[in-house]
């Protein structure tokens, strides 16, 4: 029991750490992100996708349960939660996208990192690009019904995507110096994820707490449900059950606020329901962790 305790401190405190940094600096610079995340999300992170998918032999067939599961962990969360949007008289575009849409990235990819080894950082790029794929394309339907989802294929991480995919299966090789830099800016990714959370964090407003506080729990509570309901339909190892089972429980993505920012649906308050999930996480991580690893 100590030594699980120990090890899930060990994986915790650095994810919780980098973002504790970015709080740190952030209350004392305030400094606009804006520019550091769009970089993030237009280099770093869809090399680090390419990276994790050309870096070893992609095994797409042993992935193919994983992918259903987190798909229907992102939609059947949605879909459990619907019915208490209605009772409850919950903004729908407000409310239920951060439910569905879950911290895969900056959370999630260092959580399985430190969690299961490199060896499992695949799975959890597959995961992150299917929350991915759902949130530009559902979620962002659910927002706004006239929205092209051929812009879809213009995204760095989309293109990013496709290419790891075809160098994977036609096993193209890039000369050693260029996938070595490739690796180096991949490795940026996730520390800035982090550490932008952190500064994110900052901006909780807690005059809808309430509504925040429900939805910290009723998220990871209706994707582990997903989970248990979709398990016997799939042929999962124990390693990847742990892995979908960390990915269902993972607060609101940091994303949510950006999208609602574009599309002008309560950014304010949609940054209060994603910032107190992740809060929430400080406790709700360690708990799925316990399960997951005894």
């Amino acid at each position: 029991m100590l030594e699980t305790a120990l090890r899930i401190i060990g994986i915790i405190f650095p994810v919780f750490a980098c973002a504790g940094l970015g709080a740190l600096y952030g209350s004392r610079y305030r400094p606009d992100m804006s520019v550091v995340n769009k970089l993030n999300m237009d280099v770093f992170a869809p090399l680090l996708i390419f990276w994790a998918l050309t870096d070893k032999p992609f095994d797409f067939g042993g992935y193919t349960g994983l992918a259903i599961g987190g798909a229907v962990v992102v939609l059947g969360s949605g879909l459990l939660l619907f019915p208490l949007v209605k009772l409850f008289k919950l903004n729908l575009k407000t409310f239920l996208p951060p439910m569905m849409f879950n911290n895969s990235g900056n959370m999630g990819l260092p959580l399985v990192l430190f969690a299961f080894g490199e060896e499992m950082l695949q799975a959890a790029v597959v995961l992150f690009i299917i929350e991915m794929l759902l949130h530009f394309t559902v979620g962002v339907y659910m927002l706004d019904h006239k929205t092209r989802f051929l812009t879809l294929l213009r995204m760095p991480m989309i293109v990013a995507t496709v290419l790891g995919i075809l160098f994977s299966v036609f096993d193209i090789h890039l000369p050693e110096p260029v996938d070595n830099t490739i690796e180096l800016l991949a490795q940026v990714a996730i520390p800035l994820l982090l550490f932008s959370l952190g500064v994110r964090l900052l901006d909780v407003n807690f005059n809808d707490w309430k509504q925040g506080m429900f939805g910290a729990f009723a998220g990871p509570l209706a994707g582990v449900l997903s989970v248990v309901a979709i398990l016997p339909f799939l042929e999962l190892g124990e390693m990847q059950t742990a892995v979908l089972l960390v990915f269902a429980a993972l607060p609101p993505a940091v994303l949510n606020v950006l999208v609602a920012e574009q599309y002008q649906q309560e950014p304010e308050r949609v940054a209060s329901i994603v910032m107190l999930g992740n809060l929430a996480s400080i406790a709700i991580m360690p708990m799925v962790l316990w399960f997951v690893l005894s």
